[in-house]
């Protein structure tokens, strides 16, 4: 009686742990290969197993509260950012053959990389300047857990994220901060601001079974400028291991620095490639010459254009879609717009095809659908999967497209295929090292769509996929 009193107590003990306090351990492939990354609320790291031996963590970032910052939001809808968890990293070498931390084994990178699952733009949308206040509290308005469920059963060997991760920026409407006025049902009491709370109901908490099934290439979203989240997504999901003092977008003095990192490749086997970039800062109009970000982009385009040359078959990750379309209503017409002209100003020096060469497959996010666009000549596809979560675009693109059609000067899209106005998710699956196959997938599973991919070009079966999606 007595074990079995301790027992019952020890579980009562367990399940009062709040969920914040609760280890987030997930393997990022970064800047020099794989790197296991935890989050504990404990002073210390955990100790890392690799194959049977004991592996010493490094503090990557201590707990601490930082002081107020300017933030995209108004002083009165911002507030510092409280970190009151230790964040841990240790290389993980590519040999190694498991891993775990407390006991919970950790995905490891596969040699061939076969299946991967793509998603972006993940977080729920609350934000006072777009009088936007999404229902985070409704799995159905705020899906992001589900997919991430359903996606992990896809047993995928990388997920990508193509950005956009925290959306909670301001106070839920109605939740004591002024606007009383306003329906707060569907996300009353939601965590806010970019501190820990925020994102670990944003990420971390929906994200869980997908961290856990497999290793993870995060891509920095416009979300994550110093502006906005950019303090987390140092702390969290920054692939460049044992970073400098300075790089935390704490202080605003250091945004410039902050805003932009290199780029660096992620192998997938057998001559392909992932390169991840962060471009993330780019703004939808033409740079000048003397702009910091220019010099920034075209040191991008060159460590892009070392990687392409080192591979047979180059997928490129960047959130802001370079190749794709948006659209909007004005004047009672929808109006077609073409890619980031930010980018474009930069990148289109050095051809039309915009990305150089040897790099076949664009994936993107920001605009807040799924996207695919193929072009005439040797230009990559694009694929964009904003979708996978926060608040969506409704306007309806174009079926046809117009004829030309042309998201940046000289290219021509000759395939297109889009869902407005759905939550899913993509699933890359490799024929060979050149050739794949992309299915849509609805929040629930289904596919909506299935793609080919075969070097730079692409196809798809359906090119609006309707808003009560059936099989094709």
């Amino acid at each position: 009686m007595r074990l079995l009193a301790a027992i019952l107590t020890l579980c009562a003990a367990l399940v009062a742990v709040p969920a914040a306090a609760a280890a987030r351990a997930y393997v990022l492939i970064g800047d020099g290969g794989p790197v296991a990354r935890v989050v504990t609320a404990a002073a210390t790291c955990p100790v890392l197993r690799v194959d049977g031996r004991d592996v010493a963590m490094a503090v990557r970032f201590a707990a601490a509260t930082v002081p107020q910052r300017p933030t995209a939001s108004t002083p009165e809808r911002s507030k510092p950012s409280a970190f009151p968890v230790t964040v841990c990293e240790a290389r993980l070498p590519l040999e190694t053959r498991r891993a775990s931390v407390g006991g919970v084994a950790l995905p490891l990178p596969k040699r061939v990389v076969r299946r991967i699952v793509v998603i972006g733009d993940t977080g729920c949308r609350i934000k006072a300047a777009d009088n936007a206040a999404q229902a985070c509290n409704d799995p159905v308005a705020f899906p992001f857990a589900r997919i991430a469920a359903r996606a992990a059963a896809e047993k995928p060997d990388l997920v990508v994220h193509v950005g956009d991760y925290l959306y909670r920026e301001n106070p839920c409407p109605g939740d004591g901060h002024g606007n009383a006025h306003r329906d707060a049902r569907g996300c009353a009491g939601s965590p806010w601001g970019y501190g820990w709370d925020a994102w670990d109901a944003d990420f971390f908490t929906p994200a869980a079974p997908l961290l856990a099934a497999a290793p993870w290439a995060a891509v920095r979203g416009n979300h994550e400028s110093c502006a906005r989240a950019g303090q987390g997504w140092w702390r969290f999901l920054d692939g460049h291991v044992a970073v400098a003092a300075t790089q935390t977008c704490d202080n605003p003095l250091e945004d410039q620095a902050n805003d932009w990192s290199a780029p660096f490749a992620v192998g997938l086997g057998k001559g392909a490639q992932l390169v991840v970039l962060d471009l993330s800062i780019a703004p939808n109009k033409p740079l000048a010459a003397d702009d910091w970000r220019a010099a920034a982009f075209e040191a991008s385009y060159q460590a892009l254009a070392g990687f392409a040359a080192q591979a047979r078959f180059t997928i490129a990750a960047d959130h802001q879609p370079i190749l794709g379309f948006s659209a909007n209503i004005g004047n009672g017409t929808t109006n077609l717009v073409g890619g980031n002209v930010g980018i474009q100003s930069v990148w289109g020096r050095h051809g039309v095809r915009q990305l150089p060469p040897g790099v076949s497959l664009l994936l993107s996010g920001h605009y807040h659908l799924w996207q695919q666009v193929g072009f005439a000549g040797d230009v990559p596809s694009q694929f964009i999967t904003g979708f996978s979560g926060t608040l969506e675009d409704v306007v309806p693109l174009p079926d046809p497209l117009p004829t030309p059609a042309s998201p940046a000067p000289g290219v021509t899209a000759t395939s297109f295929a889009s869902w407005v106005d759905g939550f899913g998710y993509m699933v890359l699956d490799r024929v060979s090292t050149s050739h794949w196959r992309a299915t849509v997938h609805a929040a629930d599973g289904r596919i909506v769509d299935r793609c080919r991919i075969d070097g730079t070009a692409s196809r798809c079966t359906v090119a609006r996929v309707p808003a009560e999606p059936t099989h094709p």
